[in-house]
């Protein structure tokens, strides 16, 4: 996909070298066509690697996307660079009057804390209700999807007695719905959280659907069943390096951290890690992108809601 990003944004030079088809501003004014509005909403603390690895991913697809990159406006990120924010995002409260055909809301290093101790709760909440009069689709990852689950639906997060920490095979349970389509009977997910969404908790809710599960990391995937609203708990976007950063990282601070599970050969952290879930994670932001954005949108971007 000829993905339309902000000149000059560092991921890039980095994609190219992966030969990723991209296409930044300059270019994209003189195709005469509408691109797919997309927004990202990066609560995530190294935001450019987040960034690099969500353009990876968004840009398999025939469909020309325009990535906008937004920020809160109630708080300010202390691990990237001023820079680079000042750059390449734009405060939300600057945008609130706009449509959007997608919205992404990523993971954040707060889902230990109650959701209305987080420092920014209200103004997020306030985003998500933002979303549903102003987006075609939304897909919350991991933090984003407790978040958005627990604002719209009550349904509450619970602590694990240690990290889910590794790559887990998931089955679906909706094999026939179109976020599926191309997927395998089993597909491997990459998850790395402290906390966890249950079962019993979202049946409860007859506007929610689980789509896939893990009998290791539980539920995988929910969706609106209007297909507006899909929360993932795992982080199918991930590089197959990530987690060999993150478990390197805690064992550099002393901080508890077992092996991510099914990430090395022979459990061996030396070893290059095995890559099981790209394939997958591409079909999943694939189908996304056309089944429930592009085939549902409309072609005029301020008739969304």
């Amino acid at each position: 996909m000829p993905l339309n990003i902000p000149d000059k944004l560092p991921a890039i030079e980095f994609l190219q070298k992966e030969n990723i088809f991209l296409m930044d501003e300059s270019r994209a004014m003189h195709q005469d066509i509408r691109p797919l509005k997309i927004a990202l909403l990066n609560l995530m603390p190294v935001k450019i690697t987040t960034e690099i690895d969500l353009v990876r991913i968004l840009s398999n697809s025939p469909l020309q996307v325009e990535l906008e990159l937004i920020k809160l406006s109630t708080h300010t990120s202390k691990t990237t660079p001023r820079e680079h924010m000042q750059a390449f995002y734009k405060d939300f409260k600057h945008i609130v009057n706009h449509k959007y055909d997608g919205l992404i809301i990523t993971g954040a290093p707060v889902e230990q804390m109650p959701f209305e101790e987080v420092t920014y709760w209200e103004e997020l909440t306030g985003i998500f209700d933002w979303a549903r009069t102003n987006v075609t689709s939304s897909m919350f990852i991991c933090w984003g999807a407790q978040a958005a689950l627990y604002h719209y639906y009550g349904i509450p997060k619970y602590p694990l007695e240690k990290k889910m920490f590794g790559v887990f095979r998931h089955t679906k349970n909706d094999p026939k719905h179109p976020i599926f389509r191309g997927f395998d009977d089993l597909f491997y997910v990459p998850h790395s959280r402290h906390t966890e969404i249950r079962r019993k908790d979202i049946i409860k809710v007859p506007g929610l659907k689980i789509l896939s599960e893990s009998e290791v990391s539980g539920v995988n995937i929910v969706a609106a069943v209007n297909g507006r609203e899909f929360f993932l708990t795992g982080h199918a976007e991930y590089s197959p390096d990530t987690l060999d950063k993150e478990y390197k990282r805690d064992l550099s601070k002393n901080l508890p951290i077992d092996l991510p599970a099914n990430y090395y050969p022979d459990n061996n952290p030396e070893s290059k890690p095995l890559v099981q879930w790209r394939s997958h994670a591409n079909l999943l932001f694939g189908n996304w992108l056309n089944y429930f954005v592009y085939q549902i949108t409309p072609y005029n971007i301020e008739a969304i809601g």
